[in-house]
This record gives C-alpha cells, sequence and structure tokens, in this order.
C-alpha cells in the first residue's frame, strides 16, 4: 500500500485504490476494474460517503434473505476479491453457503488466482474454475456457471454486478441481492434487494447484521422481508443524494 498516513482526509478512499491498483498488479481485478472503481467513488460522493438509512434498511433485508435461503451462494468478481476478500469468505462460512468466482473479462487464469486467493483465506467451498452449466440468455462468458453453484441456487449475492446477468439470474426465478452505487443503474432496478452503499461498507455491515439476526425466528426475518420494497429503498437513495448535495451547496454560501 502507499504511504498515505491514515490523518489524511482522503485516507479511507485513497486506501481502497490502492486496493484495486493491487488488484490488477497481482492478476486478480482487470484493468476495467479500475474504471469500475473510479465511477463507484463518484457516486460515492454523493451519498456523503457514509451508510445512509436505506442502505441500512437494504442491508437488514439481505441478511434476513441470507439467513431464510436454502441454497445461498455468494459470487466474487474481481473487484470484490481485491477490496473485500476476506470479509466476502467471513460471509460465507458464517450462513454456510460457496463462493464463485464469476469475472466479466474471464481468464481461467484470473478464475484460479481469485479461487485460490479464497481458499488461502479460509473460503471452505468455492466453485467457478470448472463451470458445467450456463445462464440462460446470456452470450457472454458470464453464463457460465457451476451447477452446484449459482446455477441451482435460490439467493444468489453479486456485489458489483452487471446488470445484464443480474436480470437473467431474476429471469431464472432467484432472488439477487447487489451491493450498487448507481440508485438507477439497470443492476439496482432488477434486483430484490439493492444495497446503495461502498462495497467496503456494505460487508462489514452484512457481517454484523447476520451475527445479531442469526438467532430471530424465521417468522421474524420473514417479517422483515414482508416489508422491503426495493424501488421505495432506490428512491430514498436517490432524495439521499440530492438532500447530500444541496447541503453541500448550502455549505459554499456560508
Amino acid at each position: 500500500m502507499s504511504d498515505v498516513p491514515p490523518s489524511h482526509p482522503r485516507y479511507a478512499s485513497l486506501l481502497t485504490r490502492e486496493k484495486v491498483v493491487e488488484g490488477v498488479e497481482r492478476g486478480i481485478t482487470g484493468l476495467n476494474g479500475l474504471i469500475a472503481q473510479g465511477r463507484g467513488e463518484a457516486l460515492d460522493y454523493l451519498i456523503g460517503e457514509k451508510t445512509t438509512p436505506p442502505a441500512e434498511e437494504a442491508e437488514r433485508a439481505a441478511a434476513a434473505m441470507l439467513l431464510l435461503a436454502e441454497r445461498p451462494v455468494l459470487s466474487v468478481n474481481g473487484n470484490a476479491a481485491a477490496l473485500v476478500p476476506e470479509e466476502m469468505v467471513l460471509l460465507a462460512n458464517k450462513i454456510g453457503a460457496p463462493l464463485e468466482v464469476n469475472i466479466f473479462y474471464r481468464t481461467e487464469e484470473r478464475v484460479k488466482k481469485i479461487a485460490d486467493l479464497l481458499r488461502s483465506l479460509g473460503a471452505e467451498m468455492v466453485y467457478g474454475e470448472n463451470p458445467d452449466a450456463l445462464i440462460p440468455g446470456l452470450d457472454h462468458a458470464r453464463a457460465k456457471a457451476a451447477r452446484c453453484g449459482i446455477y441451482d441456487a435460490d439467493v444468489v449475492f453479486v456485489p458489483l454486478e452487471d446488470g445484464d446477468r443480474c436480470e437473467a439470474l431474476v429471469r431464472m426465478g432467484k432472488r439477487v441481492i447487489t451491493v450498487d452505487l448507481n440508485p438507477l443503474s439497470r443492476t439496482a432496478r432488477t434486483s430484490t434487494v439493492t444495497i446503495v452503499d461502498n462495497v467496503v461498507r456494505a460487508l462489514p455491515n452484512l457481517i454484523s447484521l447476520v451475527d445479531e439476526m442469526a438467532g430471530q425466528d424465521e417468522s421474524d426475518l420473514g417479517s422483515i422481508l414482508e416489508g422491503y420494497e426495493n424501488r421505495s429503498v432506490l428512491k430514498r437513495s436517490v432524495e439521499e443524494m440530492i438532500s447530500h448535495l444541496s447541503g453541500q451547496f448550502s455549505s459554499l454560501d456560508d
């Protein structure tokens, strides 16, 4: 990592950038992941680089959905492997779910490196190196999936997902949880639960909520999902951005 001191006002953001750069250098993250990271960072500015109330609601619904799932699977791409690999492994182990590597610009070398990284961090089940099924409706390499993983899952957690694959998973009848800082994206609008938050905040929040909610009755967890409305959460997320920007402009007048 860089020599930026923790006291630097942009320390957290700069550290995140460095992790993605390191991911590229290690062959885990594709060069296009740098573009995706920059776009996400710009959107994070709009919500004040904090977890908002609608994001908290979505994270609670996501935790309930993962705990109620019969066959949950966590999907890992290059940016997630660079930014939150330990957290992805910890969450998977807590809910007894496999991890599956799926990357947009697929090379078998990158898939193996990500899978090996996850195993080195304690992952108990990792799929993706030998896909044996195709997600219907996708012509890209991202159609490849493991039958005992994403293909047969009832709930798929896919942080930093692309829209066409999200739509394809929903068409298969799966409930999809995404982390997307753009509440207007196709992914955000298609998902069952969209967490409009930075993935480096969302994963620790999810882990804490899973720990907190693990002992609750299934009926209580079901009530959380029954009261959740993703479109409302997305609308409120946009309102949070507008409110934050209005406050920033007001401070310029002082």
